[in-house]
Formats: C-alpha cells, sequence, structure tokens
C-alpha cells in the first residue's frame, strides 16, 4: 500500500474459514458450532491467547482457544497419540510441546485476518493458560467487540470452545 492510502478494518473471519484453516493444518475433519460461550482465559482450566497486531504494532486482533482444544490441535498437528492430549486435559496443564504447537497454529492463523486493503496483521504474542495477561490485552477478552465464538471438535482428539475478535 502506499503512503496515505486508507485501508479498511480487519475484517472477522467467518467460522467457516476457522474449521477449514484448521481441517487444512491438522490433516483430520473438525466440526463446528457457532453461537457458543465466550471462552473466558480467567475460568479453569484457561485458554491460550494469540495477540494479532499491524505493522504499527497496534492491536488489532485476539484468538482465544480453551486449553483443552489447544492441548487437542496442539498434539493433532504433530501427530501426537489423542491419549497425551486427554492427559493434559485431565491434569488441568499443556505441555510445553503442545503449547509452542498450538503457537504455530495460531501463528498460520493470521492468514485468516489479512485481506487485500486492510493491514497486515501478524501473531505478536501468545500466552499460556492462566499466564496473567497484560491489562491493555485482558480487557478485549470478554469485551462486546466482532467476535466468533464456537465450539470445534478435532475428529479422534476432542473438542473445545474458541472465541475469534477483531478490535
Amino acid at each position: 500500500m502506499s503512503a496515505g492510502e486508507v485501508t479498511r478494518p480487519t475484517p472477522l473471519p467467518p467460522a467457516l474459514e476457522v474449521r477449514e484453516l484448521l481441517e487444512g493444518l491438522l490433516g483430520r475433519d473438525v466440526e463446528g458450532t457457532v453461537g457458543t460461550p465466550v471462552v473466558d482465559p480467567h475460568k479453569d482450566p484457561g485458554a491460550v491467547v494469540g495477540v494479532y497486531v499491524d505493522d504499527m504494532l497496534k492491536l488489532r486482533a485476539l484468538v482465544v482457544m480453551e486449553m483443552p482444544l489447544a492441548a487437542y490441535t496442539g498434539a493433532a498437528i504433530a501427530l501426537i497419540p489423542a491419549r497425551t492430549a486427554q492427559d493434559s486435559v485431565e491434569a488441568g496443564l499443556i505441555s510445553p510441546m503442545l503449547f509452542d504447537n498450538t503457537t504455530e497454529i495460531l501463528n498460520v492463523g493470521a492468514s485468516l485476518f489479512n485481506h487485500d486493503g486492510c493491514p497486515h496483521l501478524r501473531l505478536y504474542e501468545t500466552y499460556a493458560p492462566r499466564e496473567t495477561l497484560p491489562a491493555d490485552i485482558d480487557k478485549w477478552v470478554l469485551a462486546y467487540v466482532q467476535r466468533l465464538d464456537m465450539e470445534l471438535d478435532v475428529t479422534g482428539y476432542g473438542k473445545g470452545n474458541i472465541s475469534v475478535l477483531v478490535v
């Protein structure tokens, strides 16, 4: 884009695109149900929070993924047995390996927000479940903004909720 060119706001990705992105990354079917409760990272067992910024480091979007869904997707992308992810969920803790895998999924997820004429977004930071969120991030996770709240069920692994927000 040239200097001074007006950009459109970052659009909220449709549920179908979120589901299809995960199916493509994981190489397995993912079922989605929209209209689920908001993912609250403050409730046990917590959530992985991906923070997306533009080229000026302005916060533009968040993805908040319940810890169980993060464990299931983190295992599925690396072909780690489902039992390993289920053990993580039962313990209420996500292993560093599963967290790193989930971060990589969220990194690729930046593509959901990047469209012609809109600011280019990139994953800036990922916060682990129960990690204290900075105040400038925390105030948005439960805010009434453009958001998509849905449940995703990763075939052979399990299900959990995800919230996608543009701010």
